[in-house]
C-alpha cells in the first residue's frame, strides 16, 4: 500500500507519515523494498517456492478433470510421492484463489409408489457396513441425473461393496422401469460372481424396485439375502447416499451434455476414476481398488511415502476374526442340518 501511494503522481504524503499510519518502521519498509528487488532474497525465494508448490497442487486438483478439496489434493500428491500437509495446501489455495468444491446437502429423496408392494425385507444390516470383508455386504440404490439444456432426466442404478467402497456394477437408463435395476444385479453376478460370498446380503431402501416381485425372485435365484432400510431413514443406507452426493458434486453441471450416449461415456469415465483413483481417508488414503488389494495382500501401497496406519492393521485383523467366526458357525449349522 505504501509503495503504491508513493508511486501515485497525486501523492503529497511523506514516507514517514505513511509508515506511521501503517504501523511499520521506515527501516522495515526499506528492507522490504530491498528484498523485493533482490531475486536471491528470502521473500522472493519463498514466493518462487510457493508458485512451484501451487503448480503441483493445481495439477492434483485437476487430475482426470475432477476437482478436489484439500484432502483429495493431499492424497493425490501422496500417490505421486509428494508429501504436503493440508495446512500448506489450504494456504496456497487461498493465496492463489483456487476454490475448493463444497459438498451440497443431500436432500431426502421421495420414494416412487407406483410399483410399491408389501414385500419389505428385514433390516439385517443395522448399519454394520464394515464388520465383514469384501463381498459380504452389498449396497444398492438409484439416483437421478439431469443432463442437456432441456433437463432430460436419466436414472443410475448402482451396486457398491460396503467394505471396499468399490462400485461393482451400474446401469444408466432413461426409464425408471424396473428392468435396469434387474440388469444391475445380472451384471454384478456376471462380473463378480467369484468375489461374492455365499452368505452375502444386498441392502437397499424400501423403494418400489426393491420390493417388486421380479427383484425379489431374482435375488432368490442368485441365492443372495435381502436387507432393507427402515422406512424414511436414509442413514440406514448412508454410504450409498454419500457416494451419489460426491459423484454429483464432482461431475458438476451436465447441461452441456446433449446426448444419452455422451452421458453414458461420462459415467463410465467417472466410475473408472472412482474405483482406481478416487482416494478416500476412510480407505487409508487409497482408492477402492487399492484398498481391496491392500486388504487381500496386507501390503500398504503408500508405505514408501508415509507410515502404514495402525488402525487399519487392527481393523483388518478384527474383520478377519469376524469372517472366521462367521464361517465356523456356518460350518456347524451345515453339519447339524445334514445330520
Amino acid at each position: 500500500m505504501i509503495e503504491n501511494t508513493l508511486a501515485s503522481s497525486r501523492n503529497t504524503l511523506s514516507v514517514t507519515y505513511l509508515c506511521e499510519s501503517s504501523g511499520v518502521s521506515r527501516s522495515g519498509y526499506y528492507a522490504y523494498i530491498r528484498n523485493k528487488n533482490d531475486p536471491d532474497s528470502y521473500l522472493n525465494q519463498k514466493e518462487l517456492q510457493d508458485q512451484k508448490d501451487f503448480d503441483l497442487i493445481l495439477e492434483a486438483y485437476n487430475h482426470r478433470g475432477y476437482k478436489k478439496g484439500r484432502r483429495g489434493i493431499r492424497m493425490r500428491l501422496l500417490h505421486t510421492g509428494i508429501i504436503m500437509n493440508e495446512k500448506k495446501i489450504s494456504r496456497l489455495m487461498n493465496k492463489f484463489h483456487l476454490l475448493c468444491p463444497i459438498r451440497k446437502a443431500n436432500p431426502y429423496r421421495r420414494m416412487m409408489k407406483a410399483m410399491k408392494t408389501s414385500n419389505v425385507a428385514q433390516n439385517l444390516l443395522e448399519r454394520n457396513f464394515e464388520d465383514y470383508g469384501p463381498g459380504y455386504v452389498l449396497l444398492t440404490d438409484i439416483t437421478y441425473l439431469f443432463f442437456s439444456r432441456r433437463r432430460i432426466k436419466a436414472y443410475l442404478s448402482v451396486v457398491k461393496d460396503a467394505f471396499t467402497k468399490q462400485i461393482l456394477s451400474y446401469v444408466i437408463s432413461l426409464s425408471l422401469e424396473e428392468d435396469f435395476v434387474l440388469e444391475t444385479i445380472e451384471l454384478l453376478f456376471a462380473h463378480h460372481k467369484m468375489d461374492i460370498h455365499t452368505d452375502a446380503l444386498i441392502h437397499s431402501d424400501q423403494g418400489a424396485h426393491y420390493t417388486s416381485y421380479k427383484f425379489i425372485e431374482l435375488l432368490k435365484s442368485k441365492e443372495i439375502r435381502q436387507s432393507m432400510s427402515r422406512k424414511g431413514n436414509c442413514w440406514d443406507n448412508a454410504p450409498q447416499e454419500s457416494f451419489f452426493g460426491h459423484m454429483k458434486d464432482e461431475l458438476g453441471d451436465l447441461k452441456n451434455v446433449e446426448s444419452f450416449e455422451e452421458l453414458k461415456t461420462i459415467i463410465d469415465d467417472y466410475m473408472d476414476y472412482y474405483n482406481k483413483e478416487r482416494y478416500q481417508y476412510e480407505l487409508a488414503k487409497l482408492s477402492p481398488n487399492e484398498y481391496a488389494e491392500y486388504y487381500k495382500t496386507g501390503i500398504y501401497p503408500l508405505k514408501e511415502v508415509i507410515e502404514e496406519p495402525i488402525q487399519f492393521i487392527e481393523k483388518f485383523k478384527r474383520v478377519r476374526n469376524n469372517v472366521d467366526y462367521f464361517s465356523s458357525t456356518e460350518d456347524i449349522s451345515a453339519k447339524s442340518s445334514s445330520s
